[in-house]
């Protein structure tokens, strides 16, 4: 028997979920991870093993749903966690919510009144806040008994110096909440924690990670806290990502409304959707499709070049900008989908930093070691997978102090 947390990563389209085993003397243990895509037209269940075999692969059909904010049911996915758990029972669920505005700095149980308060963050990311509460709902309405404790991206950076979270507009702004954020917290805090497993010195030290994926930022570490990111008020900020534009003169949109006319809708599609890699290259947002086509011999390869290029490039600056502030640089991680996998990328950027002490074992890196930085090199350069479900499984057992109810390992 097995009492198990259900940790949820949602994104536009998908659920992504991760289940652990609580263990009392023991590290919590995967059970399983997959995903349910949560489109009316086709939802789909497909679920591993922690050795990567499948589980189950297939369609379920839906319910129509009054509550068009939460129009699909969990009810499939618990009944079949529940009998994978010879007699066991799900005792918690951990989310991923993007935004916890001012006051939610740490995880916390959720009550129908803190639900209210994260609904009323939804101006600050119209297009992810709805999206990480709609599984709250579903919850809430098909397992209102259920615990749920909500993590917030946003929480690891609230250590960012006030200087730093403030925005050079008029007062009225910041007093309305209208500040720097910084995303991706979940994923800092998992290689925060990590560093002090694996290396100690370095995590006491200043420290870049760099978490590059579809989405993609930085952040400055100094004695494992966040003092700065390149992320802001909204997952737009900062580096050029998969499908989203990064930072941007402002006059850029005022360009696109007394020009083009752009409304709001037409605004949020071009700088979250056609941007990025995709916008520069005009052929895909993922970095592998645009290593394989830069390679050939055609008009396009160019502008795949070029968005590669230019990805790299702002990577670089914002190192730069960030090393500043942190006053020098004793480590760089890089994490998430590109930083673990692309080893050009990664060859590219530790060239431009030889500036600061960088260097590179080629060898390592191809091979994707957990350390690529040479003996002689004056920054340490890790490659660390992140973890964002394990850390939202921490906080869940660390809210609910579920650990001493826990069966032996």
């Amino acid at each position: 028997m097995s009492d198990v947390i259900l940790a949820f990563n949602c994104g536009s389209s998908s659920l992504k979920f991760t289940l652990f085993r609580l263990q009392a003397h023991a590290a919590p243990a995967v059970l399983a991870h997959g995903a349910v895509e949560t489109t009316p037209d086709s939802p789909r269940f497909h679920a591993v093993d922690n050795t990567g075999t499948v589980l189950a692969d297939c369609t379920w059909s839906q319910p129509d749903h009054t509550d068009k904010t939460a129009p699909f049911s969990l009810g499939p996915l618990f009944k079949w966690i529940e009998s994978h758990l010879d007699g066991g029972k799900v005792v918690a669920v951990g989310h991923r919510v993007v935004h916890g505005g001012p006051d939610f700095i740490a995880p916390v149980r959720i009550t129908p009144d803190i639900l209210a308060q994260l609904e009323k963050l939804t101006p600050f990311a119209p297009l992810h806040q709805t999206v990480t509460l709609a599984p709250i709902k579903v919850i809430a309405r098909e397992r209102p008994d259920l615990p749920q404790i909500a993590c917030f991206d946003t929480g690891f950076h609230h250590t960012m110096p006030p200087l730093a979270k403030l925005l050079p507009l008029p007062r009225r702004y910041d007093q309305a909440g209208v500040r720097r954020y910084g995303f991706h917290g979940l994923s800092y805090a998992y290689i925060s924690s990590r560093l002090r497993e694996i290396d100690p010195k370095l995590a006491q030290g200043r420290t870049i990670v760099a978490h590059l994926g579809s989405g993609a930022s930085l952040c400055a570490l100094k004695n494992g806290q966040s003092i700065e990111t390149t992320m802001g008020f909204s997952a737009l900020d900062g580096l050029m990502m998969g499908t989203r534009c990064g930072a941007l003169d402002p006059g850029v949109l005022l360009y696109m409304m007394q020009e083009e006319g752009a409304g709001w809708h037409t605004i949020v599609d071009i700088l979250y959707h056609q941007s990025g890699l995709l916008g520069v290259s005009g052929l895909a947002a993922d970095m592998r499709s645009l290593r394989e086509q830069a390679k050939a011999s055609t008009p396009q390869a160019a502008n795949a070049r070029e968005a590669l290029n230019l990805f790299a490039y702002r990577v670089v600056q914002e190192i730069g900008a960030l090393t500043a502030i942190l006053q020098g640089l004793d480590g760089l991680v890089f994490t998430a989908g590109i930083g673990e996998n692309d080893a050009a990328l990664r060859a590219e950027v530790c060239t431009a930093l030889h500036w600061v002490g960088v260097r590179l074992d080629a060898e390592a890196n191809q091979r994707h070691a957990p350390i690529i930085s040479t003996p002689d090199s004056s920054v340490i350069i890790r490659v660390e997978p992140t973890n964002e479900e394990l850390m939202i499984c921490k906080d869940v057992i660390s809210t609910l102090d579920l650990l001493a109810k826990a069966s032996p390992a």
